[in-house]
């Protein structure tokens, strides 16, 4: 199986870093020159706990969350979020002391959509949106159209890695960004110097993962 060389940024915690890959790289809406590889913290119980009890302490004490919206695959860090968010040393806004966790359905236009049995977890709630990465701010700008075309409020974007402080007048609050990658770039792919230099592009990443050209 082909393979990109990468290295991690560590932390003091144990579970807690970014593998990163530097190179030339396309997502469908720009061309980057690292490649932020989460896959473990999106999969891996340990390092999705340490993502969330990093995330948490933007929200304990002041937020209302009702619903948590996983992009990305976030779905196992969202449960320890909520868990960490429900836990009983904290201030728990929330009235029902339970968090819905909910991922959205894409429309073939790459709309965000709710099924009418969903709409109710997003409809007057209030909703924290958890991403993989927020750069272009592209998807965290869907789902927060998304939760109020449905009547939710958004209360906060959250992500592993950002490039970003606000999307669509929102902070965004991520446990990286580019302070702790220093020179990461996105470009839009007419604008690439990757491409006007002619170098090939290493390969394809979306939040799946990455194939290698």
């Amino acid at each position: 199986m082909p393979t990109i060389n990468s290295y991690k940024i560590r932390t003091k915690q144990k579970n807690l870093f970014l593998r990163v890959s530097p190179g030339h790289f396309a997502t469908s809406h720009s061309h980057i020159n690292y490649y932020i590889d989460v896959t473990t913290q999106k999969t891996r119980l340990s390092e999705a706990a340490a993502v969330a009890k990093e995330l948490v302490s933007y929200y304990k004490f002041n937020t209302v969350v009702d619903t948590i919206l996983c992009l990305d695959g976030t779905e196992v860090i969202g449960t320890c979020l909520a868990e960490e968010l429900t836990r009983g040393d904290y201030v728990n806004l929330n009235a029902h002391q339970t968090i819905y966790i909910v991922t959205p359905e894409h429309t073939s236009g790459s709309q965000l959509i709710f099924r009418d049995n969903m709409v109710p977890m997003i409809q007057g709630k209030h909703v924290l949106i958890l991403a993989a990465s927020v750069t272009t701010g592209y998807t965290a700008g869907a789902a927060i159209e998304a939760i109020k075309y449905y009547n939710g409020t958004v209360v906060g974007v959250s992500s592993i890695f950002s490039t970003v402080d606000e999307c669509m007048g929102y902070e965004v609050r991520s446990v990286f960004d580019t302070k702790d990658l220093d020179g990461y770039a996105s470009y839009p792919s007419h604008e690439c110097p990757f491409c006007r230099e002619g170098k090939r592009i290493d390969a394809l990443v979306n939040s799946f993962g990455y194939s290698k050209l």
